[in-house]
């Protein structure tokens, strides 16, 4: 039976109809994402439509400290920045490798060149997260946060034995004795781990010498906090290695009173561009995040950190709790 023409007249204006509400929609979403993105840099970065607003940024350094170049464009942004009046650099870590740790401190000085700039341990400051906190011209922590591990590791696993069990011998040919030592795979000579020692320390001088310089620490002073243990906030104040006891308030405090930094600015959380870094961990913690697993997340992130970190090799500046002989 043929169609009648009114109703299909009115079938085309329905699909005229429903194309433009898709339209209109998805147009919609586009402005609405890109407002989104917007506030959200905004929130971040203090960039709105309006003037720049004055803040005080929040540089947070958590987790294994591997070096980033991510995190070293923020530094260079927030430097850059007319909004920022001051910087607090929130500091929770164990500490990473030598590299890293080094690479931090040294962009956080130049950040300090041209904007105040007060660390708060909020937690840890161990080892490499310590360095960080030299690069601050103030040093505030919690009373029952832990500070200091100053010292220098240098791991490796030796399977000679276990290769010996299963019956594998690994062979190689090498153009000098200290060429690609240790191995892993044999016994580490006496000349290689007294090699390997004059590496170690060498950097912990540097490390030491950091510390003396930057906390003005004569060389008995050195001396009483640079065995490789920590220290609470409480102890750290008249061994010097921190400056105050308190909260982020404090440490705001000292950016106002000090640096006379405007009062009562907004603190403002400034967190690296997203790169991409897609790895197993990562995608692990992202299920767990999507799962509601927020705790497990945030651990299946710091493994994948701290393994890459390792992957790369080298010192580390490092606590560990637990381990033996890890200063």
């Amino acid at each position: 039976m043929a169609a009648d023409p009114e109703l299909l007249i009115d079938r085309r204006r329905l699909r005229r109809k429903l194309t433009l509400w898709r339209v209109l929609g998805i147009g919609g979403l586009v402005v609405a994402a890109g407002a989104v993105g917007l506030r959200v840099r905004a929130g971040s970065e203090g960039i709105g439509f309006g003037a720049v607003r004055p803040q005080i940024a929040r540089i947070s350094v958590s987790g294994f400290i591997a070096g980033s170049e991510a995190t070293a464009k923020l530094m260079k942004r927030v430097g850059e920045s007319s909004a920022v009046q001051g910087v607090v650099v929130s500091i929770n870590s164990p500490g990473g490798t030598t590299t890293g740790s080094e690479e931090i401190y040294r962009n956080l000085r130049q950040l300090a060149a041209k904007k105040p700039v007060v660390a708060f341990v909020d937690g840890t400051a161990a080892s490499g997260a310590y360095i960080t906190a030299l690069a601050a011209d103030h040093i505030v922590a919690r009373e029952t946060s832990l500070v200091g591990s100053i010292g220098v590791l240098f791991q490796y696993p030796e399977v000679s034995g276990l290769l010996d069990k299963v019956g594998v011998k690994v062979e190689s040919v090498k153009s000098s004795p200290l060429k690609a030592e240790p191995s892993g795979f044999a016994p580490t000579s006496p000349e290689a781990r007294a090699a390997l020692a004059a590496v170690v320390g060498d950097t912990y001088a540097w490390f030491k010498g950091l510390v003396a310089e930057r906390r003005g620490l004569s060389e008995t002073q050195l001396a009483a906090v640079s065995d490789g243990r920590v220290f609470s906030g409480r102890q750290s104040v008249p061994l010097k290695l921190v400056d105050e006891l308190g909260a982020e308030r404090q440490a705001v405090a000292w950016l106002e009173t000090e640096r006379k930094v405007a009062k009562n600015l907004p603190v403002t959380d400034w967190k690296p561009r997203s790169e991409s870094d897609f790895s197993l961990w990562s995608a692990l913690g992202t299920g767990a995040d999507l799962a509601g697993f927020e705790s497990l997340a945030a651990r299946l992130r710091r493994i994948g950190e701290e393994t890459q970190g390792l992957a790369q090799g080298g010192l580390l500046v490092l606590w560990r709790p637990g381990a033996e002989a890890t200063p």
